[in-house]
């Protein structure tokens, strides 16, 4: 069942939304009862190296490889259209099954090496600890790869909200624990507990889909198949999907890892920030090119009647990124302070980490809309059958952020005088750097075979016009409330800043701004 793409996006965002909201909670209380303490730093690790894992083989390498196919098989609306697409789902649902299980095993033997790798800096109690969260992480971290198969199927199908909202139960699980747990335990006990959580919240996750995937994918059961031209047609794009997933996850854990020689704090600073980072990219940037990757791979008629559309897709699509990710960048930078403190100063979490987090915030504030908008371009890509040229420019990303950010993170604090755990910021601004490069090759090889796309120069002038505006009267405002709850003063705050915005776009004819109002109204 297909329905407009913006209503496609709309259910993801919801779900996203949801998923995300829960998280924040999760982390809230995460903060409470663990700080930025060495437990959170050994946890936050522990979470990021099973979940290389969860990146390569889940939710972007399938819906790069296997949505097209399976999608363009659903389009045809015949019946032995749909029969195939079923046997491809189980088909490549089996190889997953038996690649990921190999690779939970590796992973949970291979532990002590993988902790030397991705965060050498840890010794002694931090890293012990470190390595048996991570041997209890490892096999839910494998069933959410299984959830991603499901996303796929399910996004194919048009059923947005459910796979992206399914998270919330894996928080769930996890915040469950902390409040059980988290006044008769603490420090690295806890954690572990918590990693428990985890890994029994994973399940959850992959249980609440299964009955719709039934529903619309017919009886699972096993079935290898590599005979099928349409199963070879994912495996071969599988590659280069994880391939590409590959260089952003190692530009991800090159950052934990200089983060990990940083003074005590530094690696749970980073995730408190990448959590703060990655709502909007999820939240608008992932909800977007979730609900076009079917549409766009959908596509029939001449190759040239494909490139006009999907050239109107993609471009209508990163007007509708730019309108909320410009403002969520502003945000982060003049207000970040407040948008911390409200989500995460509590108990152990003090005034001066929210300083330090938002820091890290602001350095991300740099790169935010260039990265939302690859996605985007990337997922354009996908629906061509092209994972090759995302995989390329995402090697040069990397290499980028790397060595600008190991410039940033340890030789500009020292020249500026600087207190070293400073330096994290430089990483998170490396990487915002790296990603306007991968923006304009990407959009640069794409506008090549569809003809010219993006956001158009005059409505960037316009939403950041907007947004810095609105800014200044929120930081005006935050000047003259002083202090007060975290919370309270968030809430007025931001969402002072956030009618300001929406109304001055109005005002200067953002065509967005009244698409979003009329959605609301209806």
């Amino acid at each position: 069942m297909k329905r407009g793409s913006g209503r496609n996006a709309l259910l993801v965002g919801a779900g996203i939304l949801a998923s995300r909201v829960i998280g924040f909670v999760r982390e809230r209380v995460f903060a409470h009862y663990l700080g930025n303490s060495a437990a959170a730093d050994a946890f936050k690790a522990a979470l990021r190296i099973p979940n290389l894992l969860q990146n390569l083989f889940g939710e972007g390498a399938l819906s790069a490889s296997f949505i097209p196919v399976y999608a363009r098989l659903l389009a045809g609306g015949d019946r032995a259209g749909e029969e195939e697409a079923r046997r491809v789902a189980r088909a490549v649902g089996t190889a997953l099954a038996a690649g990921v299980s190999l690779f939970v095993l590796v992973g949970m033997l291979a532990t002590p090496l993988l902790i030397d790798l991705i965060a050498p800096g840890f010794e002694g109690e931090k890293r012990d600890w470190t390595i048996r969260m991570v041997r209890v992480l490892f096999p839910g971290v494998g069933l959410l790869v299984m959830s991603a198969w499901c996303l796929g199927i399910l996004n194919s199908h048009r059923r947005f909200f459910l796979p992206y909202a399914a998270p919330v139960v894996w928080n769930g699980a996890m915040i469950a624990a902390l409040f059980l747990y988290g006044r008769t335990h603490s420090g690295y006990p806890l954690a572990l507990l918590l990693a428990f959580a985890a890994s029994a919240g994973s399940a959850l996750q992959l249980a609440i889909q299964l009955p719709a995937v039934r529903s619309l994918a017919g009886r699972l059961h096993p079935q290898w198949d590599l005979t099928s031209r349409h199963v070879r047609s994912v495996l071969r794009n599988f590659g280069p999907s994880v391939g590409s997933r590959g260089v952003a996850q190692v530009s991800a854990y090159v950052d934990t890892m200089l983060a990990s020689f940083l003074p005590t704090g530094a690696v749970a600073a980073l995730a408190y920030a990448q959590t703060l980072y990655l709502l909007p990219v999820s939240l608008f940037g992932m909800s977007v090119s979730a609900a076009e990757l079917p549409e766009m791979a959908s596509g029939t008629g001449t190759p040239e009647e494909i490139a006009t559309n999907l050239q109107a897709r993609l471009s209508a699509a990163a007007r509708r990124v730019a309108f909320f990710v410009v403002p969520s960048a502003v945000a982060f930078l003049a207000l970040g302070d407040v948008v911390v403190a409200a989500l995460y100063q509590t108990g152990r979490f003090t005034r001066a980490d929210v300083l330090y987090v938002w820091a890290v915030v602001a350095g991300s504030s740099v790169g935010l809309l260039a990265q939302t908008l690859a996605r985007l371009y990337s997922s354009a890509f996908w629906a061509l059958h092209d994972t090759r040229t995302p995989l390329k420019f995402a090697v040069w990303r990397v290499l980028q952020a790397t060595l600008v950010g190991w410039y940033l993170a340890f030789q500009a604090p020292r020249l500026l005088g600087l207190e070293p755990r400073w330096g994290l910021a430089g990483l998170t601004i490396s990487a915002g750097l790296a990603g306007w490069a991968e923006l304009l090759l990407l959009r640069h090889a794409m506008n090549a075979r569809v003809g010219r796309s993006g956001v158009p120069a005059s409505l960037l002038a316009r939403l950041w016009g907007a947004a810095l505006f609105a800014a200044a009267a929120g930081y005006g405002l935050k000047l003259w409330l002083g202090t007060g709850h975290p919370m309270v003063l968030g809430a007025l705050v931001l969402g002072t800043y956030g009618v300001l915005y929406v109304g001055l776009t109005l005002v200067l004819g953002v065509a967005e701004a009244r698409a979003v109002l009329a959605r609301l109204r209806r």
